[in-house]
């Protein structure tokens, strides 16, 4: 098992629990004492664990963005299983926004695929994978890339004042909507008070909401309300989502799409 692999199946293990120790950790995963020390160095590192004697405890700091190169690490097969499944509701000829976000990031390069898509983005990550992708195509099928600027965040999404009037002059077909957690009586959330802004200003000017998340994302709180559960229309995530949760976006009025995840 791969680094990458350990340190998420610890990080899933902490937000069940909320805490654990080494001792069981090594049993679970069948590695050393020290290969687990050395994850949970990581982890802390990151800011999504804080070390404790014999263990470590989740990290539960609101206002706390991790960088993305961390986020991308985490969940990586579920947020592809979940993009690839998003691409496919992707008409020819739309007018899309795609908000920053490691998940939305795996939607990219399915993008490109789309003839004659226009894709309005504030995710400097995204925007990169979309027109890579996209050079190899004829020029009657091209995406159009519209990069709102803006000031960049930890998440390599543009936000502020600058982004938000981009946006606010236009209309999307659809929204592609990454978060930072999603809870019962929070919402969809983000650590960032301007990404929040500037995610509302998307939700306003988008006529159907997709909200891409994996299942960890649930009972994660963030500084920032983005909208309650009722803004999306659709939740794509994986099969990992507690049947109560099921329920919750349910009750709001959303449409919830699990995909399986290979194991």
């Amino acid at each position: 098992m791969l680094a990458e692999e350990r340190q998420e199946r610890i990080l899933s293990e902490l937000r069940r629990r909320g805490a654990v120790r080494v001792a069981d950790l090594t049993d679970l995963l069948d590695v050393s004492d020290m290969t687990i020390r050395r994850d949970l160095e990581q982890l802390a590192r990151d800011g999504l664990a804080r070390k404790v004697h014999g263990g470590a405890v989740l990290a539960r700091r609101v206002a706390f963005e991790p960088g993305f190169a961390a986020k991308s690490q985490l969940a990586q097969p579920a947020k592809h299983a979940i993009a690839q499944w998003a691409g496919g509701m992707i008409q020819p000829g739309a007018a899309i926004g795609v908000t920053g976000g490691t998940t939305t990031w795996a939607l990219a390069p399915y993008l490109a695929a789309v003839p004659g898509l226009t894709v309005v983005t504030n995710s400097t990550t995204v925007a990169d994978v979309v027109a890579g992708a996209d050079s190899a195509t004829s020029d009657h099928a091209r995406v159009t890339v519209v990069l709102t600027g803006g000031v960049r965040t930890p998440s390599a999404a543009l936000v502020g004042p600058v982004a938000e009037r981009t946006v606010a002059g236009m209309h999307f077909d659809q929204l592609f909507l990454g978060v930072h957690g999603m809870d019962a009586r929070a919402g969809y959330t983000t650590p960032n008070l301007a990404e929040a802004s500037t995610n509302r200003v998307f939700v306003d000017s988008a006529r159907e909401i997709v909200v891409l998340a994996d299942s960890s994302k649930w009972g994660v709180v963030g500084l920032a309300d983005i909208g309650p559960l009722s803004i999306a229309d659709t939740l794509v995530t994986d099969d990992g989502l507690p049947a109560e949760a099921r329920g919750a976006f349910e009750d709001a009025g959303a449409d919830v799409v699990t995909v399986a995840v290979p194991r």
